[in-house]
């Protein structure tokens, strides 16, 4: 995996800047009519652009089409820089407010891992593994507390190797280490041959993002359906994975149905389609957003209110590893439990909040 994300430089001095004795942060909306995301980010946010925080974190209830939401349907909304307030269910600022970050500890290694259950991840790809993150990042820190709550009786390491071209071929295919993480995971029933597909099993997905596509302000386009974008010029760095472009029968790339650029960088993209030469980045949404930030982009582009694609993120273990299925059966146990006691959704929340601080 060569999907390094640009690090938002995310601070959060003044993050809730109210402080109203007993007022409350986030909480769950009631969908009226009229309502859109956008309508609800921009009136509960103050920032239409926040509409995709709340998909996300609706995903289950939603679906991938930001557009089906309903009347009467009931959304959680996290509390993102002190708003919105006042929504039942909402939690005090004392307990919405994020701790102060802390930055991964990672022990050094001997001899003695090699009789417990080791996990394999790399740094640079915020905001879901990253040593400079807080706790290492999201995907991380979920998966950290996931093998916690399912506690193997011969314990468990998480290993930080940068090289990610190394992690399937050889030390995952060769049970160096056990279990990868994050991963995406391409459509295995229409994808069957993907490498992905032929050599790893998938756990339950850690966590959700959306893949957005970012235009620019002065060459706006729809993009309600797939036909939208044959012939079109999209840019996605190279390196970054391309199967969401041609699963679910699209086979945009596969039968040239669009034109795919693929310069080195992700600012590379946002510079193609500002002069001309791309229609949209198409982009995860963290990375999407943190490139704008980073450089002042914020007045040119925009985001498309339509997902390109949903992709989870996974931890994977090889089929031929001599324990693949007891592997699988426990981080998934263990993420099972997390989510059941609430833990869970307080690391995302938490993480949210910081990254949302960040744009």
């Amino acid at each position: 995996m060569k999907t390094f994300i640009a690090a938002a430089a995310i601070g959060l001095t003044g993050i809730f800047a109210t402080s109203a004795a007993a007022e409350t942060c986030g909480g769950v909306y009631t969908v009226q009519s009229g309502d859109s995301l956008s309508v609800i980010a921009d009136k509960l946010y103050k920032d239409a652009g926040k509409w995709s925080a709340i998909h996300n974190r609706n995903i289950d209830q939603i679906g991938p089409k930001p557009g089906a939401i309903r009347v009467g349907m009931k959304l959680s909304l996290a509390c993102l820089e002190g708003l919105p307030l006042g929504l039942p269910g909402g939690k005090e600022f004392t307990s919405a407010a994020p701790a102060s970050a802390v930055p991964v500890q990672i022990a050094p290694g001997n001899a003695a891992v090699r009789q417990k259950i080791n996990l394999l991840t790399g740094d640079d790809y915020a905001p879901f593994t990253s040593k400079g993150s807080h706790n290492g990042g999201l995907i991380n820190e979920v998966v950290n507390a996931a093998m916690t709550k399912a506690a193997p009786s011969e314990g468990y390491a998480i290993h930080w190797v940068n090289d990610w071209a190394s992690h399937f071929d050889p030390l995952l295919s060769n049970a160096l280490l056990d279990l990868g993480f994050p991963w995406y995971r391409p459509d295995c029933q229409t994808m069957p041959d993907s490498y992905r597909c032929q050599n790893f099993h998938f756990s339950e997905p850690m966590f959700e993002t959306l893949m957005l596509l970012f235009a620019h302000k002065d060459r706006p386009f729809t993009y309600a359906q797939d036909s939208d974008i044959v012939g079109k010029t999209l840019c996605r760095p190279s390196g970054f994975l391309t199967f969401d472009l041609d699963e679910r029968g699209r086979r945009w790339i596969a039968d040239k149905k669009i034109t795919l650029k693929q310069p080195h960088k992700v600012k590379d993209c946002f510079d193609m389609v500002a002069a001309g030469e791309a229609d949209a980045v198409a982009i995860n949404e963290f990375t999407g957003r943190s490139v704008m930030k980073e450089n002042g982009f914020e007045d040119q582009f925009t985001v498309l209110p339509q997902p390109l694609s949903v992709l989870g993120l996974y931890v994977v273990v090889h089929k031929t590893h001599p324990r693949a299925n007891e592997m699988l059966a426990m981080i998934n146990k263990g993420l099972r439990g997390i989510q059941e006691d609430g833990s869970y959704q307080a690391i995302v929340e938490d993480h949210m909040a910081r990254i949302w601080a960040g744009f």
